[in-house]
């Protein structure tokens, strides 16, 4: 009889939390739940007496938040469907995520809550397991680890700045470089020698110290790096290699012409085109100022993530070019002075219409020429329009998410978050008013509980 008594008397204060209901105040809305609800999650902020009794208001018997309003919805609905989280559409996700922290949910109700709003977790970036490794990879390739690190960051964008200004700037007339020039011939009809390379020449001073830097750079960041297979199958590191590569290409075929000169005069126009192609690879260092530029790496992200939607771009720019590059072919057909030929020479015309460049160097002369670049320009608006709200779509996902990690990750944020000055002003009441709550919470709560089991004591 006294296990059977014992079982009915906490059957009947279980019922009882079920039975008994909760009056929430947020910001002047009151929801009422019950109790049994939040003690589902004992944890949390709603769901722990002793953390949820610094906001009880004994005068009006009920919690009081000075909390977001429509943000509760998702809160109280987290408690009701059992470890749910959805937000509501009318709350933004930075405000929805300082009430989970604030109700303290818990981590794994944030983690839910990021991959529902589409937040790709982070990977962990690997780490060399030798100490003194470690500390070198973090400083080349990580700039946000630490002062030095910063420091580096610094240097290297000035010497890619540096490149890239005297890669622009050896090209003006002034400064061109005579090997660039046209093979000059020479009254009896052969060709003059070409200029060898100058090693006092000040773009050629400027080019070897930037690469010293690129070299030692890549050099200390590959016996640095965690895993050397990693290391060369990263796109930005193949850049690096092939951002000085035309320099010890340039400077091995420039000796080699300086040692062999008289056998060389008859490739010299051979061999400058390979030159300049060669060096044209230079200019892929630009792209060396993603590795510091969050904007380059969002750029390089949106491009990745909207190759289907370019696809469709240029499928569709493709079908819009033959269609009305044909179509003004066969309207100024019979214009002698129509500045189309072919269908394939109206192409290019079709391409600046449709973009709506309009260069004006190919242009319909005859109204039926004419109608057709007009259709021809509308189509080419309409034909970009369609795509790119997606590509900005992605783009803006992208900023945001960046941005968000960057003032506030969500993830790093401690669980119980900031007190609000609501909780301040709570927690400098005097102990005497806070025993006072207590004491009236658990007054009302036993009177209830002795009621109910006086009444199932007198049923047995």
């Amino acid at each position: 009889p006294t296990k059977n008594l014992i079982q009915c008397c906490h059957d009947g204060i279980m019922e009882l939390q079920h039975i008994c209901l909760v009056l929430i105040n947020i910001a002047g809305l009151r929801y009422e739940t019950q109790l049994g609800t939040l003690n589902q999650f004992p944890d949390t902020l709603l769901g722990d007496p002793t953390k949820r009794i610094k906001y009880f208001d004994p005068l009006r018997n009920e919690y009081f938040f000075d909390r977001n309003r429509p943000s509760f919805d998702g809160i109280l609905y987290f408690y009701q469907s059992g470890g749910k989280i959805r937000r509501p559409v009318n709350v933004s996700i930075d405000v929805f995520a300082d009430e989970i922290r604030f109700y303290q949910l818990g981590e794994e109700a944030m983690e839910r809550f990021r991959e529902d709003e589409g937040f790709i977790k982070e990977e962990e970036k690997p780490l060399p397991q030798n100490e003194f490794q470690k500390q070198v990879w973090l400083i080349f390739e990580y700039p946000e680890s630490s002062s030095p690190a910063r420091g580096i960051a610094i240097v290297s964008v000035i010497v890619i700045t540096i490149s890239i200004i005297t890669f622009c700037l050896e090209t003006l007339p002034e400064f061109r470089d005579e090997r660039e020039l046209a093979v000059t011939s020479r009254l009896d009809n052969t060709t003059a020698p070409r200029p060898s390379l100058t090693f006092t020449d000040p773009f050629f001073i400027v080019e070897t110290t930037c690469v010293i830097w690129f070299t030692f750079e890549l050099f200390v960041r590959f016996f640095a790096c965690p895993s050397k297979s990693e290391f060369s199958k990263t796109v930005m590191n193949i850049i690096d290699i092939m951002s000085i590569m035309p320099y010890f290409i340039t400077l091995g075929t420039e000796l080699a012409e300086q040692q062999g000169q008289e056998h060389q005069n008859g490739q010299q126009a051979m061999s400058l085109a390979i030159l300049r192609v060669i060096r044209l690879v230079r200019v892929f260092r630009i792209f060396k100022l993603s590795r510091h530029s969050k904007g380059l790496q969002i750029l390089g992200q949106t491009l990745k993530a909207s190759m289907r939607e370019l696809g469709l771009l240029i499928f569709f720019l493709f079908i819009g070019v033959i269609l009305f590059s044909s179509a003004v072919y066969f309207a100024e057909a019979d214009e002698p002075e129509s500045h189309f030929s072919s269908i394939p020479d109206a192409f290019w015309w079709a391409v600046v219409t449709m973009t709506t460049v309009g260069y004006g160097d190919m242009r319909p002369i005859t109204v039926g020429g004419k109608i057709v670049g007009s259709l021809c320009a509308i189509a080419g608006v309409l034909t970009i329009a369609l795509p790119v709200p997606v590509i900005v779509s992605n783009f803006n996902y992208f900023y945001h998410r960046e941005t968000d990690q960057d003032q506030s990750s969500l993830k790093d944020e401690p669980s119980g978050g900031p007190e609000s000055p609501e909780v301040k002003r709570k927690e400098s009441r005097s102990q005497e008013a806070q025993d006072v709550e207590k004491n009236a919470a658990d007054g009302a709560s036993a009177e209830k509980a002795n009621i109910k089991v006086k009444y199932m004591l007198t049923d047995v």
